[in-house]
């Protein structure tokens, strides 16, 4: 099945290497992550995979709740659940536990047996593809079209 790549995809590979800056000074880049959300964080510490992918949504111009955006679960409400992923939906993980109120998001990028695909933010402090466990999976999400 042929499908186009999502802009918000297309944008997030972008800014693939923005990183962390070790020590007291922020990645400006992060701050306007940030600044795409209710959040309103002014470091680059504050976790900021939610308000990579409202980043990502903002400069492609997909509406979003931005009061909600920065919490990774809240992407979880947003758009259709889907079953099979396709390059561009939205990952959801959980962090700790399944039932615990942290996560992680993401947009998919492939998977393999185990492991799924991810170009997202705050992976080891910076844009990057990572792979995580299927089994922390919360769920898919795409774009109704």
């Amino acid at each position: 099945m042929k499908y186009d790549i999502p802009k918000h995809y297309t944008i997030a590979l972008g800014e693939l290497g923005q990183r962390e800056i070790v020590g007291s000074k922020h990645n400006p880049r992060i701050i306007e992550y940030h600044a795409a959300t209710g959040l309103a964080a002014t470091d680059d510490e504050t976790s900021w995979c939610g308000s990579f992918v409202a980043w990502c949504m903002l400069q492609s111009g997909v509406k979003y709740d931005s009061k909600k955006a920065a919490a990774a679960r809240s992407w979880l409400s947003f758009g259709a659940p889907v079953d099979e992923p396709e390059i561009g939906d939205l990952v959801i993980l959980w962090r700790v536990s399944p039932s615990d109120w942290r996560g992680h998001v993401g947009f998919y990028d492939g998977q393999t047996k185990n492991n799924i695909l991810i170009l997202g933010a705050n992976q080891d402090n910076e844009v990057s593809v990572k792979s995580y466990p299927k089994s922390q999976l919360l769920g898919y999400r795409r774009l109704k079209k």
